[in-house]
């Protein structure tokens, strides 16, 4: 039974490591930025948050591959024993870090497993890394794992590995947030998207690639957001006039829906694609009459005037 304990230990392990390495990527590429998440950089420097987060996840990925590929005769020995030990002192620096963590920014949650591990660390989170320590060193030692011959091996090990499970799920909280994430659907007037990441989008779009001739500056001249839709103002130009480029890009992760209008600079009216540009069959017209009737109207130069109090939120034009 003992031995069984030990061995379920490297595929808990590695499932550990290999998990938290890949959802701390996955917000990185959501984000755009390294530091996204990560709850125990926050105790060092800025300067040094950014290689400390990169090495934290190569670590991680590596110790876990290490683990798997060292579990059988292949690695046996001091291979073995040096990532089993190097995963027990990464899971004693993370309770230490924690315990750090807790007493100094007790509103920063400790970014193991990127998005899910947004809550403030709790006492489950430094229990969980002390027990997979543990599970860690306890492996030290053990001989390669080899597939069970009898089918009463067999229970026995899928027993203690459905034991090892509901202990960790129990010691962390991820688990309630990702059921929690898993059967809400947030409205898209609470979605929180990032400007960059729109910019991102519309750049990688087919309505960018198809009008960016009209446009005339790389840095957009206006961004403001209406419930689900951001809109994004580009100066252009329109067979020689003045003109503005309007994309209203819909609010979404990926692949987000984005319609396009040009107008004219300084009045604000619709103006006709050129020729090059122009849709089939009439219809980008009418989409472009249609978003430019969704727009608000321009503001005169000066200071913006004074607004009444009103009884609602108006904050969906806070980015104006």
């Amino acid at each position: 039974m003992l031995n069984a304990i030990r061995e379920v230990q490297i595929p808990l392990l590695a499932a550990m490591l290999l998990g938290a390495c890949a959802a701390k990527l996955v917000r990185v590429l959501r984000t755009g930025s390294v530091e996204a998440g990560i709850g125990p950089t926050a105790l060092f420097p800025m300067r040094l948050r950014r290689p400390l987060a990169v090495l934290m996840s190569a670590v991680e990925g590596g110790l876990g591959l290490g683990l798997i590929v060292t579990a059988g005769r292949f690695g046996a020995g001091t291979p073995a024993t040096c990532i089993r030990l190097g995963s027990g002192l990464l899971f004693l620096v993370a309770m230490s870090a924690l315990t750090e963590l807790r007493m100094t920014r007790p509103d920063l949650g400790c970014g193991c497993f990127g998005d899910f591990s947004t809550a403030p660390v709790s006492g489950r989170a430094i229990v969980r890394s002390a027990l997979l320590a543990a599970g860690s060193l306890a492996t030290i030692g053990l001989r390669p794992i080899q597939l069970p011959r009898s089918g009463s091996a067999v229970v026995q090990l899928l027993g203690t590995l459905a034991v090892g499970l509901a202990l960790i799920a129990a010691l962390s909280p991820e688990v309630g947030e990702g059921l929690v994430r898993f059967g809400y659907s947030e409205p898209c007037e609470l979605r929180d998207v990032p400007s960059a990441r729109t910019l991102s989008a519309l750049r990688r779009s087919k309505q960018w690639r198809k009008y960016a001739d009209l446009v005339t500056s790389e840095v957009p001249a206006d961004i403001w957001r209406e419930l689900c839709w951001r809109y994004v103002v580009y100066p252009g130009s329109c067979e020689g006039r003045p003109a503005e480029l309007v994309f209203a890009v819909f609010l979404r992760q990926r692949r987000p829906a984005i319609q396009a209008a040009l107008v004219d600079a300084g009045t604000g009216l619709p103006l006709s694609w050129p020729a090059a540009q122009a849709r089939p069959g009439g219809r980008g017209l009418r989409s472009l009459r249609r978003l430019a009737l969704r727009l608000p109207p321009r503001l005169p130069a000066g200071p913006p005037p004074v607004q009444p109090d009103l009884p609602f939120s108006t904050d969906v034009y806070a980015e104006r």
